[in-house]
């Protein structure tokens, strides 16, 4: 059996975060959810309240023999804005804040060292404003929010945010995609 790693990231609505990181090959499985938060099981409700404190977050099981957490680092940094403070597109709120949550030592160094890149290679015309924060705790999202792109492709919020996020991965990471979704 593939010994597999976990990585969390938040930054937007998860439906889309979701959608762009399961294109990546060496991804098994990516479970949106709730992180970051002071509260014990929030629902979608409360969190969208900002009665929380938790973003939307996807939590990506990974073979790291195929992909690394690096790797998935820059995937994240290019499917969304790391430079605006709870906002995403149209979504707004601190729920939507871009947040990376690290489960080692390790990870929290990786995600230290690759924000410093960008910041010199000036990546951005604004700062990144992305949290780097401890995991805590993970709350799996209401089950009618898993795999929400692959169950309403029609949905017109899909189509104007997930998507372009999907062809921009395609694009910029061919390399990286599964081999039945390259183009």
């Amino acid at each position: 059996m593939v010994e597999t790693e976990t990585a969390t990231f938040g930054g937007g609505c998860f439906w889309c975060i979701e959608a762009a990181l399961k294109e990546l090959d060496g991804v098994h499985e990516v479970t949106s959810g709730y992180a970051g938060g002071h509260v014990e099981n929030p629902t979608y409700e409360a969190v969208c309240r900002e009665e929380t404190g938790h973003a939307e977050v996807v939590r990506v099981e990974y073979d790291p023999e195929t992909i690394t957490y690096a790797d998935l680092l820059g995937v994240f940094f290019t499917v969304h804005d790391p430079t605006t403070l709870n906002r995403q597109g149209p979504d707004v709120g601190s729920q939507y804040r871009s947040i990376v949550l690290y489960e080692t030592d390790d990870q929290r160094d990786i995600v230290e060292r690759f924000v410093v890149e960008l910041e010199a290679e000036g990546a951005y015309d604004d700062d990144i404003v992305t949290e780097l924060e401890p995991l805590d705790a993970f709350y799996e999202a209401e089950q009618y929010h898993q795999d929400y792109y692959e169950k309403n492709p029609d949905d017109r919020y899909c189509s104007f945010n997930a998507e372009p996020k999907i062809r921009k991965v395609r694009e910029k990471f061919a390399d990286l995609v599964r081999q039945e979704q390259r183009a």
